[in-house]
């Protein structure tokens, strides 16, 4: 007679769920970062950035961005995507190196000597709110669904951001009145001073291979345009540089808005580094990121 046969071990009753990261797919975050305006939005926080003196020396001081501008503004895409799509450990992983490496760098004053580091609360928080600033003001101005609820809410959600890169949450801006409070408060700080020409010299004319100098003054040239075009009318002033009437910016943004969204999301989405892509392969394919869902 055969001896019975020893069951396998038994499969667990209730696996563990994966994990949805620092925000999850229902936050308002996870829908919006999916969407292709972002690159623009990008750019418009690189100019406001840059309006920051100690902020913008703190970049030009510790690289040279002429000859790795697109490294560095596919790194902060990259962030962006880690911390929105990637599992915890990954966005925590992120928001360590970001803020080891604020440790080691530091700026100097070239009018009065002064030594800082570029981890100052002060210059992180400029650059936190130049970016949910500009990533807010773009989609929305371009036709993006948001109410004013859900812009409130995806202000707040990005304390959590905030936080990644070594600020205390409770020192940024929740909602979009105390966002817009900031910038009021700003805004005598800020002055278009060597760096912020030479950043603005850099968008309008990035050094490119010569074969590609066509491209670029036909795709990339719209995109910088557009997207200082976009920036308050302080901004325009300190730049020296008056944009085009606002309902005209506005119009070109809902057509851009309108022309990229026509191309297919899974399509857009496999660009590296795919972010969405494995967020939806590790959470299932309700995990997809889509406007309709903000409302929700």
């Amino acid at each position: 007679m055969d001896a019975p046969a020893h069951p396998g071990p038994a499969a667990p009753a209730n696996p563990a769920p994966a994990d949805p990261g620092l925000f999850g797919p229902a936050s308002v975050t996870w829908q919006v970062h999916g969407d292709p305006m972002m690159w623009i939005a990008g750019v418009r926080a690189l100019y406001l950035q840059a309006l920051h003196p100690r902020a913008v020396r703190g970049v030009t001081q510790n690289s040279d961005f002429r000859k790795d501008a697109w490294g560095r503004l596919l790194r902060t895409a990259s962030f962006v995507g880690t911390t929105t799509y990637g599992t915890t450990e990954a966005a925590e992983h992120a928001g360590a190196r970001v803020r080891k490496i604020h440790r080691l760098l530091s700026a100097t004053d070239p009018d009065t000597g002064e030594r800082y580091g570029v981890g100052e609360p002060e210059l992180l928080l400029w650059v936190h709110c130049a970016e949910i600033d500009s990533y807010l003001h773009v989609l929305r101005r371009s036709g993006y669904p948001l109410t004013e609820a859900a812009a409130d809410r995806y202000v707040g959600e990005h304390r959590v951001s905030a936080r990644l890169v070594g600020l205390d949450p409770a020192e940024v801006p929740g909602s979009t009145a105390e966002l817009a409070a900031y910038f009021e408060r700003v805004r005598p700080q800020l002055a278009a001073g060597p760096e912020a020409r030479e950043v603005d010299d850099f968008l309008r004319r990035p050094p490119t291979h010569p074969l590609l100098v066509p491209a670029r003054e036909a795709l990339w040239r719209r995109v910088a345009n557009l997207a200082y075009a976009s920036l308050p009318p302080y901004a325009h002033e300190l730049y020296g540089r008056p944009g085009p009437a606002p309902d005209v910016v506005t119009r070109r943004l809902r057509l851009t808005g309108t022309f990229l969204r026509c191309v297919p999301a899974r399509l857009r989405w496999q660009l590296p580094p795919k972010h969405i892509l494995r967020a939806m392969s590790r959470l299932g394919p309700g995990s997809r990121p889509a406007p309709y869902k903000v409302g929700r």
